[in-house]
């Protein structure tokens, strides 16, 4: 879960460039570091405030670099405000350096607590909230056994936990944990976003995320550029303005949707439910001729087709604008042949479900197509294992985008969107939204229609895949209000048509 969108910038930047802002802050602006350790201090205390305003007793964990720095002032504030407060020093603090010792000293100089280690506080006052100030950016390797013993007992307190900056043990560049981690409830991040955040098992550990920029001005990202960028709400507005009051039909997109092998009309269905939803103007279907019925039960709006062979989709094929091809649509000799005549059509094309698998088979290049894999799909498509993937989700969407010259959409927890630019050059972009009840049969076949219908509408396969992204992710939110557990695919059709209309 992450705090309001508008609370957070959209840049994300990899560790390093997090640390190269934070020098031209004070090298360029002229902040000093300890009045820079200071404002994240004063910016962490104001959110323990915000979110635990009865605290009375804290417990600060202090490493040994300048994170420990930020916890021993966050300890000190909350001692001048005449909390109860305890500091567990895991890093000797007389081996602290330039603003971190001159944060310890202040903390000292505070009357606060300092402790050599946990084992102390076993009879003692049960804290309100622990703040985990352990360890910052620069961890690249696993947790040494003093560490992991401080992470082992903060995450067995009832207590809640506010992360300093990314919670301990957890990669900052790729989100994967480093032998253990703390699982905070709220984590506080300065200066930039760090990719590591919205990658990996970042979800899992982060809680809510806010940010404070510490007041180093903007102009410290020049030449600096972002490695992801995070979608927004605010992001709909822009790509789905009002229609004008003389639209017609013809002029809201035409797309076509292949795929429903035998037994798998349902996944057609929804994509082509996904489309109308999101304000396609005409939409068909082309399945196997046992589907035509379950396609169009209920829902007459669809002009669907029984197809036994490629040629029957000629008229469909010429009256439309993109194509999605791939949804339930099987590995059979009759998906084959659809799959090898329809790959090569001349216009906008979303590859979804097994439309990628006969991709992984028979690997292709063309122009003005959008992937769509999950993880286990991404794995086949890049020749690994999908743990692979999930080990560096950012390496995988770029590479699959590059390898394919696709828009590739890699969907999981903070779904990410790589859109090629040149050769050299991947831009991608995260979406923060959505939730664990959208893992079910179905939502993905949804994003496919929705994704399609888009592309059909606006004809830019990078904003269409972006828009789709979000505004799925959105109405899987929506969606989710009276529960995770027990959503269905089909929740999230009428909060697609209301956020589709977003102004």
């Amino acid at each position: 879960m992450s705090s309001p969108p508008e609370a957070l910038p959209t840049a994300v930047y990899s560790a390093a460039q997090v640390r190269a802002l934070d020098q031209v802050g004070i090298e360029v602006f002229g902040i000093p570091a300890f009045e820079l350790m200071t404002r994240a201090a004063d910016a962490a205390f104001a959110a323990l405030r915000r979110h635990w305003p009865e605290a009375q007793e804290l417990l600060v964990f202090c490493g040994a670099g300048n994170n420990a720095g930020d916890g021993y002032l966050v300890a000190r504030r909350a001692r001048e405000h005449g909390m109860g407060v305890r500091v567990v020093a895991v890093g000797d603090p007389r081996h602290l350096r330039g603003a971190a010792a001159e944060a310890w000293a202040a903390c000292a100089s505070a009357g606060v607590v300092v402790l050599t280690g946990p084992t102390l506080l076993e009879d003692d006052v049960p804290p309100d909230v622990v703040v985990d100030a352990l360890l910052g950016t620069g961890l690249d390797r696993d947790l040494d056994p003093v560490y992991a013993a401080a992470v082992a007992y903060i995450n067995a307190s009832p207590a809640p936990v506010l992360a300093l900056d990314i919670p301990s043990g957890l990669d900052a560049d790729t989100g994967l944990v480093r032998g253990a981690a703390v699982q905070a409830d709220v984590t506080i991040t300065f200066v930039g976003l760090k990719q590591g955040l919205f990658l990996g098992s970042a979800p899992d550990f982060c809680g809510t995320l806010e940010f404070a920029d510490l007041g180093i001005p903007i102009q410290t990202a020049v030449g600096i550029k972002p490695v992801l960028r995070r979608l927004t709400a605010g992001d709909l507005a822009t790509a789905l303005p009002p229609r004008p009051r003389t639209a017609h039909k013809g002029a809201n997109g035409r797309l076509l949707l292949i795929g429903g092998g035998p037994g798998m009309g349902g996944a057609i269905r929804l994509a082509a439910e996904g489309a109308l939803r999101v304000g396609a103007g005409l939409v068909y279907v082309g399945t196997h001729p046992q589907n035509v019925a379950t396609v169009m039960a209920g829902r007459p709006e669809i002009m669907c087709r029984g197809v036994e062979r490629p040629s029957d989709l000629d008229a469909f094929l010429a009256a439309s604008d993109a194509l999605v091809l791939g949804p339930g649509l099987g590995q059979t000799d009759w998906a084959e042949a659809l799959w090898e005549a329809l790959v090569r059509a001349e216009m906008p094309l979303v590859l979804d479900a097994d439309g990628l698998n006969w991709l992984a088979k028979r690997p292709k290049e063309r122009k003005h197509w959008v992937l769509t894999p999950h993880p286990g799909e991404a794995a086949r498509l890049l020749g690994q294992l999908p743990a692979m993937v999930e080990q560096d989700r950012l390496g995988s969407a770029t590479q699959i985008a590059r390898r394919y010259n696709a828009i590739t959409v890699l969907k999981g927890a903070r779904s990410l969107v790589a859109e090629p630019v040149d050769a050299d050059e991947i831009l991608v972009s995260v979406c923060g939204y959505g939730n664990p009840g959208m893992a079910t049969a179905g939502v993905g076949d949804v994003l496919a229609g929705v994704i399609g219908g888009l592309l059909a509408q606006l004809r830019d396969p990078g904003r269409a895949a972006r828009t789709g992204v979000l505004l799925h992710s959105l109405a899987g939110d929506a969606a989710a209000a009276e529960g995770e557990r027990g959503l269905v695919a089909s929740d999230l059709l009428p909060h697609v048509r209301r956020l589709a209309n977003p102004a």
